[in-house]
């Protein structure tokens, strides 16, 4: 039996309460890759559909690259949970190797790829909403990093609208990561690591700007503990007047 801390529940539950995630008679497609946030991803959400009084339905979909990647287990832990589940295989490794060029983003490519199945996979199967098992701290990490490295104020929503109609949607998006690891680890749950990055079969370098942001942030919440509490509280609070937008030197 899986044990869902109380904490996790109660943020998913919050989450989805106040941002209408999930609603009556949806179809929602989640990406399993079968790491710790996926995975407390899908029994977050088995979990909400017992205790809820609205009726919907999801199903768990791993998209693998090709690169012969033993999943397997993945589908079994679905079975043994009573959790819908499909392997989507593709050659996206193999792509890549054409693809990406040199200096550029293979975690956005491999990102987009994988996504674009999702998106692909939830259309033709009438499902309406993706999703994603990203969380607090890939929220901050994505702010600062667009923040420090882009030249812009942007992050992760709980919920938008994709280009072609398809709700994606964050339910563990208020929920830290070391909450999800200790999920897996409390609940002895084999789950994949970075040993399955595609990324590890090129000869190149790990993204700098995601590690030192990880880094930076690490730093920051030691100095200040509630720094977290502080940004999610920000992140609610935007005060667009106060930045160099053009509407806002127009008036001025």
């Amino acid at each position: 039996m899986i044990d869902l801390s109380k904490k996790i529940s109660k943020l998913v539950g919050k989450t989805n309460a106040e941002y209408g995630l999930i609603q009556e008679g949806d179809r929602v497609l989640v990406g399993f890759s079968g790491g710790k946030d996926s995975t407390t991803l899908i029994h977050a959400l088995n979990h909400l559909k017992k205790v809820t009084p609205f009726n919907f339905e999801f199903k768990a979909v791993t998209v693998t690259y090709g690169m012969g990647e033993q999943v397997q287990f993945l589908a079994e832990h679905c079975k043994k949970y009573g959790i819908e589940h499909e392997i989507i295989d593709t050659e996206i490794f193999e792509l890549s190797k054409n693809k990406i060029r040199k200096n550029s983003s293979f975690c956005s490519f491999f990102s987009r790829m994988r996504r674009g199945y999702l998106y692909s996979t939830a259309q033709e199967q009438g499902y309406n909403k993706l999703a994603l098992g990203h969380h607090l701290d890939d929220a901050m990490e994505s702010f600062f990093m667009n923040f420090l490295y882009n030249g812009a104020l942007r992050s992760m929503p709980p919920i938008y609208k994709a280009e072609n109609g398809l709700e994606v949607i964050r339910p563990l998006i208020f929920c830290r990561e070391r909450q999800l690891r200790a999920f897996a680890q409390s609940n002895e749950i084999s789950v994949i690591g970075d040993e399955a990055c595609p990324a590890m079969r090129f000869d190149i370098k790990m993204p700098y700007a995601r590690a030192k942001t990880k880094e930076l942030l690490e730093k920051m919440e030691e100095e200040n503990p509630q720094m977290f509490i502080s940004m999610k509280a920000a992140f609610n609070n935007i005060q667009t007047s106060t930045f160099f937008t053009k509407e806002f030197l127009d008036r001025n």
